[in-house]
Parts: C-alpha cells; sequence; structure tokens
C-alpha cells in the first residue's frame, strides 16, 4: 500500500454521523457487546468533537476509521483518546498507528502536555500495541468516561513534555 493512498483529515461537526456509524462498524465483533461504543450515536459525537476533536481516516478517499480526543475537564493540558477505530476489511495494514501518530502530533501542536486512553479488561493485548507508543500503565488514575456496569478498564498515559 502506498502512503499516498492514506489521507488522515480532522473531523468536523458534520462528520458526526459517519464517525458513529464507523465507530460502531468497528467495534462489531471485535468489542464485547456490552460496550457503550456499540450504541454510538451522531448527537454524542458531534458533542465530543465540539469540546475535543477528532481524526477521519480514508484509505482510497473511502473512510476506513476514526478516533476522537477530549479536553479532560479536572485537569489543563491533558486529553483523553476515546473510540479508535478500523474497520474490519481495512486491518491488518497498521491504520490505528497513522491515527494515533497524527492524534499525538496534534497534541504536540496544541502544547497537550499529557494523552491518555483507557483499554477496555477483555482487551489487554491492546497494552502493548499503546505501549509501542509510549503509553505507561498509569494504575493511580481513573478513567472518567468508564461504564460503571463493567469491569474498570486499565488507564494508560503518555507525557508529551515535562
Amino acid at each position: 500500500m502506498a502512503d499516498t493512498d492514506l489521507l488522515i483529515r480532522e473531523a468536523t461537526v458534520d462528520d458526526a454521523e459517519l464517525i458513529a456509524e464507523l465507530t460502531r462498524a468497528s467495534w462489531a465483533n471485535k468489542v464485547a457487546p456490552s460496550s457503550s461504543g456499540h450504541r454510538e450515536e451522531p448527537k454524542r459525537v458531534a458533542e465530543d468533537l465540539q469540546r475535543g476533536g477528532g481524526f477521519v481516516l480514508l484509505r482510497d478517499d473511502v473512510p476506513a476509521g476514526s478516533v476522537r480526543w477530549l479536553p479532560l475537564d479536572t485537569e489543563l493540558g491533558v486529553w483523553e483518546i476515546l473510540r479508535m477505530g478500523i474497520l474490519p476489511g481495512y486491518r491488518g495494514e497498521r491504520l490505528s498507528q497513522h491515527l494515533m501518530e497524527a492524534l499525538i502530533h496534534r497534541a504536540l501542536a496544541a502544547d497537550i502536555g499529557e494523552l491518555r486512553l483507557a483499554v477496555r479488561s477483555d482487551q489487554e493485548q491492546l497494552l502493548d500495541v499503546y505501549a509501542a507508543f509510549g503509553f505507561e500503565i498509569a494504575p493511580e488514575l481513573e478513567y472518567t468516561r468508564a461504564n460503571p456496569m463493567e469491569p474498570a478498564p486499565i488507564v494508560m498515559r503518555r507525557w508529551l513534555r515535562n
């Protein structure tokens, strides 16, 4: 796959329906059915995009994945990464790596000091994936959007500046 086939663009509120669809389709048969990602609604996506931001990844001009981020209400200079997903037909091409790299560069440009994300307890295989991007398990942190009906996720953080 040539790099020219990929485009990552910043999402706008007009992308809310597309991102909700991408999230639901990306998480189908991949994430436990109890996850709220399966019930993603455009209204929630639009609110997230207005408060934080997101990216849509296109391969050959076709939407293949997305990711969002939100500023943490309780700490300045911290973003939480949420709802990263790649459609099943595009997996195995390391596309999530491109989304994560774009998000890290965007955070650096915005002078964000720390990124956080949560890994579901039933998806511990993702810990190594995120560790490759410099994220470390942070047992002292709680995920602010944790589903109280589920086991607590594992929170990871990456410092972007000292």
